[in-house]
């Protein structure tokens, strides 16, 4: 998924990856979905907003969400850095997002009405794809879907969202960037997301330059819209096509470089006005190389089993795509 925020590293979560609870499941197929720590976070909601001691509220929210949660929750709060100081501070300093978010919160299982589909249309697409289960849990606003190992976690407070979310209380650039993310219709591109997420966890991690990471993104992109005929409802997908010559231009100028502040995981305020236009080059790259090659399972093959971590591997790949001619 489009990133939404990175932020800077702090503590790891008390007792994070020490629950021993066997999370309940829903099968699909072979693959898991977990959804009960969203339940779990708004009963810790509702007692933290009925006291206002301090320490009690950072007790709450770790004793009835944190220690008891599943897996998915502790790699998430892993992956984001998450702290139970800041879901108190969250959880007391937007009462509106919540408040508006809660119901939105309930849909999870509608969100993975397609997955047994499309996991199959990926499978009979790419037949070496590994099982992978999928979590829903209630994050501080930082990721809507992201992976760790086998895990697909998805940021349920975010990707189960649409326009009717109250973002007014949050500081900006958050503001801004959730504005856009929500109007959007995150809820409604489930089923893109998830695959997207479920695509990461086939693929070599990295990081490389910008074009390694680019690709990375782009190959999840171009993977998900085969198998859900979508992408997402975002501005970078109405931009990139009108200002492909100028982001190509730039992309090839800055693609061996380590710096993403203009491409990924940021607000508009980059120099194309628009967040993420490091995930348009990289669909594009990939997708060119799909349309070109005979054998599109191959094709599929070769740009998920991609040594991402070798720079000279992707840019190998990427001047056969033809992107650049």
């Amino acid at each position: 998924m489009v990133g939404i925020v990175m932020a800077p590293a702090l503590l790891m979560p008390a007792a994070a990856m020490t629950s021993q609870k066997k999370p309940a499941t829903v099968l699909v197929r072979h693959e898991a979905v977990v959804d009960q720590d969203i339940a779990r976070f708004w009963r810790a909601f509702d007692a933290i907003n009925a006291t206002s001691d301090p320490a009690e509220r950072l007790r709450l929210i770790q004793t009835m969400y944190i220690d008891p949660g599943t897996p998915g929750l502790h790699a998430l709060m892993a992956a984001r850095r998450y702290t139970a100081q800041q879901y108190v501070e969250a959880i007391v300093g937007w009462p509106k997002f919540w408040t508006s978010v809660r119901p939105l919160t309930a849909r999870s299982r509608q969100a993975v009405g397609t997955l047994t589909g499309d996991v199959a249309k990926f499978r009979r697409l790419y037949p070496d794809l590994r099982p992978a289960t999928i979590t829903y849990a209630i994050g501080v606003l930082r990721t809507g879907g992201t992976t760790v190992g086998d895990k697909v976690l998805i940021g349920a407070e975010l990707a189960l969202g649409d326009d009717s979310v109250d973002v007014s209380e949050l500081p900006e650039p958050l503001r801004s960037r959730l504005t856009v993310f929500f109007k959007s219709g995150p809820f409604a591109n489930n089923a893109q997301n998830n695959i997207h997420e479920y695509v990461h966890t086939q693929q070599q991690e990295t990081q490389g330059s910008l074009q390694q990471q680019a690709l990375r993104e782009g190959v999840a992109e171009l993977v998900a819209e085969l198998i859900t005929n979508r992408k997402p409802a975002l501005p970078v997908y109405t931009y990139g096509p009108a200002h492909d010559a100028a982001i190509k231009a730039r992309f090839r100028s800055e693609r061996d470089g380590g710096n993403y502040d203009n491409w990924l995981w940021n607000s508009a305020k980059n120099s194309f006005g628009v967040s993420d236009v490091g995930y348009y080059a990289g669909y594009r790259i990939a997708r060119s190389y799909y349309d070109k090659a005979r054998d599109k399972r191959a094709a599929v093959k070769t740009l998920i089993e991609l040594p991402y971590d070798n720079a000279a591997a992707v840019r190998a790949l990427v001047d056969r795509s033809g992107y650049f001619e």
